[in-house]
């Protein structure tokens, strides 16, 4: 740039900056830097109007100037670095390379980052106020716009597209990026398109994520180089057309969760299957069965049989699912749990003293379970936080592969002090999103409070209501069961009779308020499906069945 009264003399080199041609010398003696933007007066005095950009000199004195040459090692050519400020220079015996940072009003050179051998950096200047790496190269305006995670991806893109269309970086990497591109945002907004081309590694994907959600909905795409970490990685490897193919397939931005009908067609058209069985044909038979992801709620008095029910199940799945069972009986020792689900396995009473049993069957049994392995039990030690339960269930699922976890019972978890029902909600809660992440099966015993009119001990009736924590256990569950069993019946065929309801059911709702009734064999110990005492009806549908919620 030269005053109206003079002309250009030569180019030679700066002493402000350190480039080595780009400061101009005119016939009157001034001086100007087409680098920095640093203005000397020569013998003609010079004022604001005389000059078409502003000269004020760069706001620290320790600028590294330098050579602008390829960067053969990341093939980089000398017009790409020239034109972002991308300089090599030989500081105290080290190779360096130093870009140049320019403010929001992109005139003057304010801060420099400089990188050495070792790949380290540091930076100088006034750094919190620079802009982003390259912004001064392109108008305000336009329809596409690329950021990168650094300089040299940012080249590279830069690069790859002849360096005409609008590219910049980031000017700390991933850490900064929110901060470095809301002091931006103004001027990106000013781009149809904003494209996110962070590095394909877990900061930079999570960067963008949190970058995208600073433009308005449709603006901002991510884009990934498919075989590529970054920009650079593709160009070294001489694939020019990954960059810029990535650039034109980035995709819109999308917060987790929201999902479209072409990410659900296929599981969609997948024919829904009935899941896993019961040991009850009947059961299985209103619930179409078991399945991953869901929470299973059993209710019932003291004494009615609810633990009895969930270990059958448990071994029922151990036997003839041979798959792993994670088991967590709060208030039983692992010893105990451990005898009654041999016991169910044997078909042999072995919790109970004389009845029918050996020693040799017991240990026979516990051998053939230890050599399966497919057995986890938790001791509690009267530790039972939800927290480190819930840390205990995760291990099992990730690292033992088990799928079906028992819990007795929910009561046991609950904060003891003044809010036990907030206390139980929230484990609730959290107890359904395990099983959904975890994709698991979690069955969960819930004691409850004591009913108006009949006890559940003389065959009163259950209803969700009544569970602890039923709020929640009736917003979370799949299935709640509920147990019942007249024990002080005068007919010994009620008094060993249980009736099994279904309080919810949110797969299809058609079994809520069915019931269908277990009887007990005191010789094997199992819960076998029967006939309800006295007629030879099996099972029937409670049209009045509990739906509260």
């Amino acid at each position: 740039m030269e005053d109206q009264e003079s002309t250009l003399v030569e180019h030679g080199p700066c002493t402000a900056c350190g480039s080595s041609d780009a400061c101009a010398s005119y016939s009157d003696g001034h001086t100007y830097c087409f680098s920095c933007q640093t203005h000397t007066n020569g013998n003609t005095p010079t004022t604001k109007e005389d000059r078409p950009m502003s000269t004020k000199t760069p706001s620290f004195s320790g600028i590294l100037g330098g050579d602008y040459q390829a960067l053969a090692a990341r093939n980089i050519d000398e017009i790409t670095c020239k034109k972002f400020g991308y300089r090599v220079v030989k500081h105290n015996g080290q190779w360096l390379q130093v870009a140049d940072y320019r403010g929001l009003d992109g005139r003057a050179v304010i801060g420099q980052k400089i990188r050495g051998a070792d790949k380290a950096f540091r930076t100088s200047g006034n750094f919190k106020e620079v802009a982003l790496f390259g912004q001064h190269l392109w108008r305000t305006s336009g329809k596409r716009i690329v950021i990168t995670e650094g300089e040299i991806d940012a080249m590279s893109v830069g690069q790859v597209q002849d360096n005409k269309w609008p590219v910049v970086s980031l000017p700390t990497g991933a850490a900064s990026a929110k901060k470095a591109i809301t002091k931006s945002i103004e001027w990106l907004l000013g781009f149809e398109e904003i494209v996110l081309m962070f590095d394909d590694d877990e900061p930079g994907q999570r960067a963008a994520e949190e970058c995208a959600q600073l433009f308005p909905p449709g603006r901002c795409k991510i884009a990934k180089i498919n075989g590529y970490k970054d920009a650079n990685a593709a160009l070294v490897d001489l694939n020019a057309q990954a960059v810029v193919r990535a650039i034109y397939e980035a995709k819109d931005y999308r917060p987790d969760g929201i999902l479209t009908i072409g990410d659900l067609k296929e599981s969609v058209l997948t024919p829904p299957e009935v899941g896993l069985d019961w040991p009850w044909p009947t059961l299985t038979h209103l619930t179409y069965g078991r399945r991953r992801g869901e929470l299973y709620f059993l209710g019932a008095g003291t004494g009615v049989g609810k633990t009895d029910v969930f270990l059958q199940v448990a071994a029922h799945i151990e036997q003839t699912e041979q798959s792993p069972v994670g088991a967590f009986y709060l208030e039983q020792s692992p010893a105990e749990t451990v005898k009654r689900i041999a016991g169910k396995i044997a078909r042999r009473r072995f919790h109970i003293p004389d009845s029918g049993w050996d020693q040799a069957e017991l240990s026979s049994t516990l051998d053939s379970m230890e050599q399966n392995n497919r057995m986890y039990l938790y001791d509690s030690f009267g530790a039972t936080d939800w927290d480190v339960i819930s840390g205990h269930i995760r291990y099992l699922a990730l690292a033992k592969g088990v799928k079906d976890v028992f819990i007795d019972h929910l009561t046991a978890l609950a904060d003891v002090g003044q809010d036990e029902r907030g206390s139980l909600e929230l484990i609730t809660k959290e107890m359904a999103t395990l099983a959904h992440e975890l994709h698991i099966t979690i069955y969960c015993i819930s004691h409850l409070a004591t009913p108006e009119g009949k006890s559940h001990e003389e065959g009163g009736r259950v209803t969700i209501r009544q569970l602890k924590g039923s709020r929640s256990i009736g917003f979370w569950a799949n299935f709640i069961f509920g147990l019942e069993r007249d024990q002080q019946h005068e007919d010994e065929d009620w008094r060993t009779t249980t009736t099994f309801r279904v309080l919810k059911d949110r797969y299809t709702g058609n079994s809520t308020g069915s019931t269908f009734y277990l009887g007990y064999d005191k010789e094997t110990g199992i819960l076998h499906e029967r006939l309800k005492p006295g007629t030879n009806e099996e099972t029937f549908a409670d049209e009045s069945g509990d739906q509260p919620f």
